[in-house]
């Protein structure tokens, strides 16, 4: 079990990796963000994006998916107040992989609750080329180690 305490600024976790198939693309994309250049080969081709990319809360939720079971999912964790900063800075496409990893920015004890504390991290997301898709600066919620 992973403690509050067991967080320190500078550590690193790496998350894993996750390959975004066509077929979860154009699922998610249909379920949740059905814009064209998500679901339409054509489309994409006349975006921006020069063709079919995944929805940037498909990557979100992939990597929260790999952060739960790095760490969170064996932990105290207690949740999270919520998300400073979200940015996608290049597409995702059928047949990419994408790691993550994060980063311990602050671990802050509560002072109004003392039975846990706020660890800050940074989320970095590359592709299989090594270039940074999303990143993310978040807080989670853990309760301190019982005494």
């Amino acid at each position: 079990m992973r403690y509050f305490e067991d967080f320190q600024v500078g550590q690193v976790h790496e998350l894993g990796s996750h390959e975004v198939t066509r077929e979860e693309l154009l699922a998610f994309a249909q379920q949740y963000d059905p814009q064209p250049f998500h679901l339409d080969e054509e489309a994409g081709r006349r975006s921006i994006f020069g063709g079919i990319i995944a929805s940037g809360w498909q990557t979100a939720a992939i990597c929260h998916r790999l952060l739960v079971r790095s760490v969170l999912e064996d932990s105290a964790s207690m949740g999270s107040p919520g998300v400073d900063e979200l940015r996608w800075l290049r597409p995702v496409r059928p047949g990419d992989t994408i790691s993550a990893r994060i980063e311990v920015l602050e671990v802050t004890p509560s002072r109004s609750k003392p039975d846990r504390g706020s660890v800050r991290t940074r989320m970095e997301v590359r592709n299989q080329q090594g270039e940074v898709v999303m990143t993310e600066s978040a807080a989670v919620l853990f309760r301190r180690r019982p005494a």
